[in-house]
């Protein structure tokens, strides 16, 4: 079974750094350790973010790898540039917030093994608010690759923060680009169109942090005008209808303009 593979995180200004501690360890405490971390300095960070980066670097000079951008240029061009940076073809992605479940990586890389046309690999998430003991909701993707790729044409069917997938495939299908929240949706958009198989295992393979704030920037008129300036991007590709682009801009528009603690509830309860 392939063992090597490397880590791609983008971290910015407003991180917490205790909340990058917990993300990176659980990583390099993975039952197969990942063989290089790639971090991606989103433009310039705090002295506490800094610090504990070197800190890490200084420690473990051997695994990770830290590029620094001149400015911060959003998650989608970070992420192009990391990309770049990693040295195995087999790239699992982390948020810097994030904490991964200990045989996450494990189960991928078993998974690549069986299927060798295999290009992405996910799996479930559980949310969770203050600490990983207090889980508030799940969100379940598609396993088979057919039924992603449907799924991709309203919802994303692949949680970004799970990923595993292979750098050439990536490369080939154009890379990340700069699509304001949908950075994730137009590669996996542009990777079904460049013939990549997907696969969701059906385990939850990340704790993902969420809160009251989350809910609050997912509100307003200008979190949509967003969502539609993405989902514009997607629609140009032709992977999906006029039908699905008005279909999940109505819905958007409803869950944006609802108060916010009527937001998290249908966010929490009806789309997981």
């Amino acid at each position: 079974m392939e063992r090597e593979y490397s880590v791609l995180m983008s971290v910015y200004f407003k991180e917490k750094p205790e909340f990058l501690k917990r993300s990176i360890d659980s990583m390099m405490s993975q039952s197969i350790a990942p063989s290089e971390i790639v971090i991606v300095k989103d433009g310039k960070l705090t002295d506490e973010l800094d610090c504990l980066i070197e800190q890490y670097n200084n420690k473990f000079p051997n695994i990770f790898n830290i590029v620094e951008l001149e400015k911060n240029i959003g998650l989608g061009l970070a992420l192009a540039e990391g990309i770049k940076h990693c040295k195995h073809e087999l790239i699992a992605r982390m948020d810097s917030d994030d904490i991964s479940c200990k045989f996450r990586c494990e189960m991928q890389l078993k998974e690549f093994e069986k299927d060798k046309d295999l290009d992405v690999c996910g799996g479930h998430i559980v949310e969770f608010t203050n600490n990983p003991d207090n889980i508030t909701s799940k969100r379940v993707v598609p396993l088979l690759d057919s039924d992603i790729k449907k799924y991709q044409k309203r919802r994303d069917a692949i949680n970004h923060v799970t990923v595993m997938f292979k750098k050439s495939k990536v490369l080939e299908a154009g890379n990340y680009q700069h699509a304001l929240l949908m950075e994730d949706s137009l590669l996996w958009t542009n990777m079904i169109l460049h013939g990549a198989k997907f696969k969701n295992i059906d385990k939850a393979l990340v704790l993902v942090r969420t809160g009251e704030d989350m809910f609050q920037r997912r509100g307003g008129y200008g979190y949509f005008k967003k969502y539609k300036e993405g989902r514009r991007l997607i629609y140009n590709t032709g992977y999906i209808s006029l039908v699905d682009y008005y279909y999940t801009l109505c819905v958007q528009l409803i869950f944006s303009l609802l108060p916010n603690k009527m937001r998290k509830f249908v966010y929490e309860k009806l789309l997981r």
